[in-house]
């Protein structure tokens, strides 16, 4: 990408791509899959033309746009040869720093670029863009915000991207544990990070992230001298949703735990250009 400003990041404002809030079905319950959106209709009804059977047909077609947009965007990446990394978390997880840390070990070795997504500010892609990576931040606020980055939005963000001179392209998710994992967006693999100061449980609430992710990031590890946390049945949480997934203990601040997670990235990318 040229013509980047130093020190600051592409800004896409993709409030044209939505609808208001209260013409969203799929976001009527929050944390709702629309793949499995409810008819209340009560037990026993017939509803053959109410606003229940409306609302999932608007759910599917949302669903069925998207999926046909990601497989779009996995077919151009994979003309280019790049490995796309979805990366995921609650908010205040580290996720940044985890990207800020992850980047310095990766480049220029091997050639990143980053989509960030975020309901409002470019906080973290300035953070990010002083790598030296191309960056390009995606606002969503409009109308309160989408929670999810679509595949809709990372094919407008990638077109600002010079995808020829790419290896590896890591879209930092918004900060949900709920939807943004009903989302594919062209992605090779998930990845999922889960801070210590979260809670052992988070998997157990939330299973469908830590069902559709590739492996588990348990971040901010130097903080366990301080916590009432049981590292341990945390990870048992993760495996019950999700047996044998690979769990990082790492300590972004720190660097602690990082090597592991960078050998397991890069031996992807390498995957991927094997065929």
């Amino acid at each position: 990408m040229t013509g980047r400003h130093e020190n600051m990041s592409e800004l896409f404002d993709f409030s044209f791509l939505h609808r208001p809030h209260h013409e969203r079905s799929h976001h009527d319950h929050p944390g709702s899959d629309p793949r499995r959106h409810h008819d209340p209709q009560p037990a026993g009804g017939n509803n053959t033309g109410g606003k229940g059977s409306r609302e999932i047909q608007v759910a599917r077609r949302v669903l069925d746009a998207n999926e046909e947009m990601a497989r779009r965007n996995r077919q151009i990446f994979s003309d280019h040869g790049i490995f796309v990394l979805n990366m995921m978390s609650s908010p205040g997880s580290g996720k940044t720093t985890t990207l800020e840390k992850t980047l310095v070990r990766l480049m220029p070795e091997i050639r990143t670029a980053v989509i960030v997504g975020d309901i409002c500010t470019t906080h973290d892609a300035d953070r990010l863009a002083g790598s030296g990576a191309p960056v390009v931040q995606v606002n969503t606020d409009a109308f309160g915000g989408d929670c999810h980055l679509s595949a809709q939005m990372i094919e407008k963000a990638a077109a600002g991207i010079h995808l020829n001179s790419l290896d590896l392209l890591i879209v930092e998710n918004i900060g949900n544990l709920v939807c943004p994992a009903e989302f594919d967006i062209g992605e090779d693999a998930r990845v999922v990070v889960l801070s210590v100061t979260e809670g052992e449980d988070k998997p157990a609430k939330y299973p469908l992230m830590f069902r559709e992710c590739d492996a588990a990031l348990l971040n901010k590890i130097d903080l366990l001298p301080y916590l009432d946390y049981d590292r341990q049945a945390a990870v048992d949480f993760i495996h019950q949703v999700h047996p044998g997934m690979p769990v990082f203990e790492i300590s972004a601040k720190t660097e602690e735990g990082l090597d592991a997670w960078i050998e397991w990235l890069t031996a992807a990318i390498r995957r991927k250009r094997s065929g």
